[in-house]
């Protein structure tokens, strides 16, 4: 009896301390958002309740495009930042020259803000910038990146760039977890370096990589911001995200349709996070 009220009592001790974060949670993330699903399926003008928002959604033909843009830009961005963060660990995780100048160097653009880094694609990536200016010192034409189907891929390179050092520091802090006993008996039975990466490394960092890869498509779906600061409200067609389709119906003040929109995608991260933690789960059961 007096072990439960012990329990009890540190219960009520932790839920303390954690109601400040867990009230502000629900007041300004969990109400907000059963209130824009519940928006998204009401009608505009005599909010009754209704699919139209969502039948007039999915005939959209500008819905349609930002939806495969976001997919592709995902699809395409998050391996490239997983392999590339990972070669990266593997080495800074070695014995190098300039290992931590390299180190500072891919986690120097977590701490500058987004509106610098924009500034920086700008003078790169710009009609007048510095990439253009080296094509016309070589005889080449110049090229208006942001407004030619090569758009697409100067965003993937902001975003890897912008997002590559956290991932390595997660890879870094998930290698440096692995025993090194593990690899000191895989050198006495002789095993090559690729069979201790794969038999060791990669089944130890399983962890690590679903995290990584969880939190680079959550960052994926939020490069609005500098697609935004670099192309504008109305960007090329290779880069017309979902958070431009939603941006304009808030513009338009067409809210129950950009609650749709809203709800559409949560939908789509929930299932994506969903089939991680399955695919994560079913991989680890087979490892064991």
């Amino acid at each position: 009896m007096h072990r439960i009220r012990i329990v009890h009592k540190e219960w009520l001790v932790a839920l303390g301390f954690l109601a400040p974060s867990l009230i502000g949670f629900l007041l300004f993330y969990v109400l907000p958002f059963g209130q824009s699903v519940l928006l998204s399926f009401q009608d505009r003008f005599d909010q009754h309740l209704t699919l139209m928002n969502y039948a007039e959604l999915l005939q959209s033909s500008s819905f349609r495009k930002a939806a495969a843009n976001s997919l592709l830009f995902t699809g395409i961005s998050v391996p490239i930042i997983v392999i590339l963060s990972l070669a990266i660990a593997l080495m800074l995780n070695k014995r190098v020259f300039g290992r931590r100048a390299m180190r500072t160097a891919y986690v120097l653009p977590l701490v500058v803000p987004v509106a610098s880094l924009v500034l920086l694609w700008q003078i790169l990536f710009d009609w007048n910038g510095t990439i253009n200016a080296v094509c016309s010192h070589f005889g080449l034409e110049r090229v208006d990146w942001m407004q030619s189907d090569a758009a697409m891929w100067v965003v993937i390179l902001m975003y890897v760039w912008k997002n590559l050092g956290y991932n390595v520091i997660l890879f870094l802090a998930g290698l440096q977890n692995i025993p090194e006993q593990y690899y000191e008996i895989a050198n006495l039975e002789g095993a090559s370096p690729l069979r201790k990466l794969f038999g060791i490394t990669f089944v130890y960092l399983t962890p690590t990589t679903f995290l990584v890869l969880l939190m680079s498509v959550v960052n994926s779906f939020k490069v609005f911001r500098e697609t935004y600061l670099v192309a504008g409200a109305y960007p090329h067609d290779r880069i017309y995200m979902l958070q431009h389709y939603m941006n304009n119906m808030f513009l338009s003040l067409d809210i129950e349709k950009l609650s749709a929109a809203a709800t559409l995608m949560a939908a789509a991260v929930l299932i994506l996070v969903f089939v991680l933690f399955r695919v994560e789960r079913a991989f680890r059961s087979f490892m064991e």
